[in-house]
C-alpha cells in the first residue's frame, strides 16, 4: 500500500510560479512510473504529467508543456511538479499517482492505482 500526499499548492498570480510536491510512504515509489493529473470544476480529470522510475523519461500534456516541469527524487521517494508562468485555465486540484506495478508512465488514469487527496491551485487574472 503506498500513501501519497501532495502539498505546495495555493493562491497565485497569472504569470506566477507554484512547486507541487509528492510524498509517498507506506512503500518505495522508486520503482514505479508517477504521474501527475488535475481536475476542474464540473471537468473531467485529466494527464498533466509523467515520469518514469529513473525520471529518464517525462511527458506533458500539450497545454502545460513549456510551463511545467516533472522530476523526482529517490532519496525522498517524492515527486515534484514544478508550474511557472500559470494562467487562470490552469486552477484545479491536482493530483499525483503511483503506476501499479510498472516503472512506465502512462496517460492513462486507469493505469494508476494509488492517489494523493489532491492540492488545489487558484490562478488569478
Amino acid at each position: 500500500q503506498v500513501q501519497l500526499v501532495e502539498a505546495g499548492g495555493g493562491l497565485v498570480q497569472a504569470g506566477g510560479s507554484l512547486r507541487l510536491s509528492c510524498a509517498a510512504s507506506g512503500r518505495t515509489i522508486s520503482v514505479s512510473g508517477m504521474g501527475w493529473f488535475r481536475q476542474a470544476p464540473g471537468k473531467e480529470r485529466e494527464f498533466v504529467a509523467g515520469i518514469n522510475w529513473s525520471g529518464s523519461i517525462t511527458s506533458y500534456a500539450d497545454s502545460v508543456k513549456g510551463r511545467f516541469t516533472v522530476s523526482r527524487e529517490h532519496a525522498k521517494n517524492s515527486v515534484y511538479l514544478q508550474m511557472n508562468s500559470l494562467k487562470p485555465e490552469d486552477t484545479a486540484v491536482y493530483y499525483c499517482a503511483s503506476v501499479w506495478n510498472s516503472g512506465d508512465l502512462y496517460l492513462d488514469r486507469e493505469m494508476y492505482r494509488y492517489w494523493g487527496q489532491g492540492t488545489k491551485v487558484t490562478v488569478s487574472s
